[in-house]
């Protein structure tokens, strides 16, 4: 398997350079800072459902008011994703990580001290929603370079840091609020966040040079060289009499080599030069943002698949303590749900990277299994009743979510969607299209919270995106490979034949106008 890596000049003097993709090394490190990123990041947003209550007496904001903190903050992390690719490929995974833990550290740290909750949508909504953004997306795509054979059960085992952060947040953070109340706990939250940056400063640059780059070359002078000695042959069959056709000896007059004139004269003095002009073409790779991905229709039905999917991943875990407390279950109790829930979604991420890494299998039908599951755990929340109950929905859905929450952005490196060569850009642009969801899933569930009196019909609405996504994800195969893909063909095909214009004249006629010279020469001896 090979790989190229686009942004091949970085900033970053120590980047690692390889011949193929290493499948380890120094990824080891990397799938470390990925697993603390995602514990301060997702972890904190999921967790961040344990403020809710304390955030609406302090406040006396409604529901639906105080979800719009986490919605204003994803939307910002998700539809700010292109800017990511774009800084990312132009100063390196590196700088901009470390950046975004001194933002997300920075609104986190402010928003312990608002008094209103317009400044939360401020602080934690566009502040630690930018840096959130600039500290995942880059981290997830350069481990993503770091590893091939490996990618999806690796990235599914450093992905349950967030598992293991509300595991661990959630209680500990309601025992911290008990004793120095809630705004010194998301004080020493936006502290901790701090330990972004130190990850970040761990990101190495890495740069795959193939060596089968330089040995790939001399095909193309045996090709012009054949060319040349076949004229040659020709040329002397006619007795050595000029033909006046200059061309026929060249090979830039070869067909199919029209565009390589200028070139031509430069390889017959000096046998290096096709490698050096070779060496140019990398250039327009150095794209900071390719959105050609957008013609793809596989892609397209893949993002709208995280579109819809995106409804039904922060909601629930933000609304499952408040469901429990409405059943009449005590604080401790609720966060023991939240925390079986992250357990189970350890057990979850493992679990599809394990299968996803087995050879003979085809990881987009396994994603879509495991969505309609989580569809059904969806829908079974509002069937529980009593802490038993939640706890056996809690389990159920956390493990299901940690089967889609862990690969569903990997899953853009495979052949079925773009493939590793356009996931940066395609990441990007992949966040972007989720930021809608990002943005009206938790206030929406939050309205229908408050008009209908009741916390099921939050977890209906997210029921209903699952199974919306789980449509447009069972499409991108047969569009990758159906009727789509040929009706794209057959357009590229037009395309081409309508540029190119009528076929060149070839020069193979040249013998006739030779002999047709030969003869009208000797015609002329002959008379004399």
């Amino acid at each position: 398997s090979k790989m190229t890596v686009k942004a091949v000049k970085m900033p970053c003097t120590s980047a690692n350079v390889y011949t193929k993709v290493p499948d380890g090394g120094w990824g080891w490190t990397v799938a470390f800072a990925f697993f603390v990123v995602e514990a301060l990041t997702y972890g904190i947003i999921k967790s961040f459902g344990v403020f809710f209550n304390d955030l609406m007496e302090s406040f006396d904001e409604t529901n639906s008011r105080i979800s719009w903190i986490i919605s204003i903050c994803v939307f910002v992390q998700t539809f700010t994703a292109p800017l990511s690719t774009v800084l990312s490929n132009r100063f390196g995974h590196r700088l901009v990580v470390m950046a975004g833990g001194l933002l997300v550290s920075t609104g986190m740290v402010i928003a312990s001290f608002a008094r209103s909750v317009v400044d939360m949508y401020v602080t934690i909504g566009i502040v630690s929603g930018l840096g959130y953004c600039l500290s995942f997306l880059p981290t997830v795509t350069i481990l993503s370079q770091y590893f091939d054979k490996r990618r999806s059960l690796v990235t599914a085992v450093a992905s349950t840091g967030e598992c293991f952060a509300v595991f661990s947040f959630a209680p500990a953070i309601t025992a911290l609020k008990e004793q120095i109340g809630w705004r010194y706990s998301m004080l020493s939250v936006g502290v901790l966040q701090l330990g972004i940056t130190a990850c970040g400063s761990l990101l190495r640059p890495i740069v795959i040079r193939e060596q089968e780059e330089v040995k790939a070359q001399p095909a193309e002078e045996s090709t012009e060289t054949k060319y040349m000695l076949e004229n040659e042959q020709t040329c002397t069959s006619i007795e050595s009499i000029d033909s006046g056709v200059d061309i026929t000896t060249s090979p830039s007059n070869v067909p199919g080599k029209t565009k390589a004139e200028p070139k031509s004269e430069e390889p017959k003095q000096h046998g290096q030069n096709p490698v050096e002009n070779n060496s140019t073409p990398p250039e327009p790779k150095t794209k900071l943002l390719d959105f050609s991905v957008m013609r793809d229709y596989s892609f397209i039905c893949y993002a709208f698949f995280g579109l819809f999917a995106t409804l039904g991943f922060f909601a629930p875990s933000l609304y499952i303590i408040p469901l429990s407390r409405s059943l009449g279950i005590g604080k401790d109790h609720s966060a023991y749900i939240l925390s079986a829930m992250a357990i189970a979604e350890v057990f979850g991420r493992i679990f599809a990277g394990w299968v996803l890494n087995k050879k003979p299998i085809r990881k987009i039908y396994i994603e879509l299994i495991c969505v309609v599951l989580l569809s059904v755990a969806l829908v079974a929340f509002p069937f529980a009743s009593g802490f038993w109950g939640l706890m056996i929905c809690s389990v159920y859905f956390g493990f299901m979510l940690g089967t889609v929450a862990g690969t569903h952005i990997p899953l853009l490196a495979e052949d079925d969607v773009v493939g590793i060569e356009r996931m940066s850009s395609a990441a990007g642009v992949y966040v972007f299209i989720q930021s809608l969801a990002g943005l009206a899933g938790p206030p929406l569930a939050g309205v229908l919270v408050d008009t209908t009196k009741n916390y099921s019909s939050a977890f209906y609405s997210c029921a209903a995106g699952m199974v919306l996504g789980a449509v447009f994800l069972a499409l991108v195969r047969p569009c990758k490979t159906g009727l789509c893909h040929q009706q794209q063909q057959q357009q590229q095909q037009q395309v081409e034949e309508s540029t190119a214009g009528p076929p060149p004249e070839l020069p193979d006629d040249f013998i006739d106008m030779d002999i047709g010279k030969a003869e009208n020469s000797g015609k002329g001896s002959d008379s004399v």
